[in-house]
């Protein structure tokens, strides 16, 4: 049986990714070693990881004004990393809580200095993006996260500031055209859009950096990264080579330009589908549904578990909804074909039929 992969993450893969890999694993480029035997200092992983990098540049369409890092610990971790580098324990730095990420980013920035909501859909349990900002006129950056897996929410246009924008883009980098030029730092967990578990993106504006004058470990340290080349101790190299066929496979197949229209089209179809059918009901804003994540209910509780029973048989994985929030969640990432969402879209409308 076909399976249709709509995992939140780690998340499908482009099958070609999956053979190269693959095939790196029992022996790297003809070398006779596999990718997971060679030394990170060799240049044959030093090639990977500049092509990696040059390729997130190319496809951001950054200058030299930006680094790109690849770092250990996800996007979790930038949680805290981001203020340690940024913000001073007596300066102030504005977040936008739209989800579950961003109130976690939230409270971590807490911990190195005065963190205050600049907005927040808390009010609505976050089935809505709050542009009604109230930025501090003293704030050192603005924090927000682009899509939210958990809610269904997503970012279709950026609040213009006068301070640095940082960016959580875990679940949608590299999934569509946007100036990337806007954000000093954008930082993203490689498992959804990017490759493999085990690596995070981080891109930086360089005139960010250096401007905090606490000590910062040496691990934590952006700027020991970047004069390190992201081997400042040994990087997780099977997770940045995925990253790179990754990046390789978005360029062949069109870049941001293809992976936007794609992504409409997946999320068009999946949401003309549950819109047209009364067994399903969804409380997110429409003009701020995510094209990554949709997120919605049966209006029937009770059929909800012979639905995902359903889909269960059917090799639908990974629709069940995240367990703070409950109903379908169907992720919709860069390697997904339409056809998994047109089989989605089948089994929901032969399911309404029976059951409606």
């Amino acid at each position: 049986m076909k399976k249709h992969n709509f995992n939140s993450g780690p998340s499908i893969l482009p099958q070609e990714v999956l053979q190269q890999a693959s095939q790196a694993i029992l022996d790297f480029n003809g070398i006779g070693l596999s990718i997971l035997e060679i030394g990170h200092r060799t240049n044959w992983f030093v090639d990977v990881i500049e092509e990696a990098k040059s390729l997130v540049k190319e496809l951001m369409q950054l200058n030299d004004d930006y680094e790109v890092l690849f770092l250990h610990g996800g996007a979790t971790t930038q949680f805290m990393q981001v203020p340690m580098n940024l913000l001073d324990d007596n300066e102030t730095a504005a977040y936008c809580d739209n989800g579950i990420w961003g109130s976690k980013a939230f409270k971590e920035a807490s911990l190195f200095g005065n963190a205050v909501l600049a907005a927040s859909s808390a009010d609505k349990n976050h089935t809505y993006i709050n542009k009604d900002f109230a930025i501090p006129s003293n704030a050192k950056y603005l924090h927000l996260t682009t899509n939210n897996t958990v809610e269904g929410t997503q970012w279709h246009s950026f609040p213009s500031t006068n301070i640095p924008l940082v960016a959580d883009m875990s679940s949608d980098i590299f999934s569509k055209e946007i100036n990337f030029k806007q954000f000093s730092l954008i930082y993203a967990g490689a498992q959804k859009n990017m490759g493999a578990a085990g690596v995070n993106l981080v891109v930086i504006r360089k005139d960010v950096l250096g401007k905090v004058k606490r000590k910062i470990s040496a691990i934590m340290d952006y700027q020991k990264h970047i004069d390190a080349g992201s081997l400042l101790n040994t990087p997780p190299v099977f997770a940045i080579y995925v990253a790179l066929l990754t990046l390789r496979w978005i360029k062949k197949e069109g870049g941001l330009k293809e992976m936007e229209r794609r992504s409409i089209e997946r999320a068009n179809l999946l949401y003309s589908t549950i819109d047209a059918l009364p067994i399903f009901t969804s409380y997110i804003n429409k003009g701020d549904r995510s094209n990554m994540n949709a997120v919605f209910f049966m209006k029937d509780e009770k059929l909800q578990d012979k639905f995902l029973e359903e889909c269960k048989i059917n090799g639908m994985i990974g629709v069940k909804g995240y367990r703070t929030v409950g109903g379908i969640r169907v992720s919709m990432y860069n390697a997904l074909p339409l056809e998994s969402v047109q089989a989605f879209c089948d089994l929901s409308i032969a399911f309404a039929q029976k059951n409606g």
